[in-house]
C-alpha cells in the first residue's frame, strides 16, 4: 500500500471509530461502557438497545484491531 492509501486508510478508521463510540454513548446514555465494557450493555434492558450497542462495540473493537496492524 502506498503511504497516501495508508492515510486514507487511516482517516477511514478514525471515522468509523467515532461514529462507534458516538453511537455507544447514545445507545447507553452514558459514558461507563468505556471502563465497564460488556458489563455495561447487559445492564439495558431494551433488547434492540442492547443489540445496537453489541453491533457498534463489535466495530469499535475491529477499527482498534486494524489500526493496530497498520501502527
Amino acid at each position: 500500500m502506498s503511504v497516501a492509501q495508508i492515510k486514507n486508510l487511516q482517516r477511514r478508521l478514525a471515522n468509523l471509530e467515532a461514529e462507534a463510540v458516538e453511537a455507544l454513548n447514545s445507545t447507553c446514555g452514558h459514558e461507563l461502557w468505556q471502563s465497564l465494557g460488556f458489563d455495561a450493555f447487559d445492564s439495558l434492558e431494551d433488547p434492540e438497545r442492547r443489540a445496537r450497542a453489541n453491533y457498534y462495540y463489535g466495530q469499535l473493537q475491529t477499527v482498534r484491531e486494524l489500526r493496530d496492524v497498520l501502527g
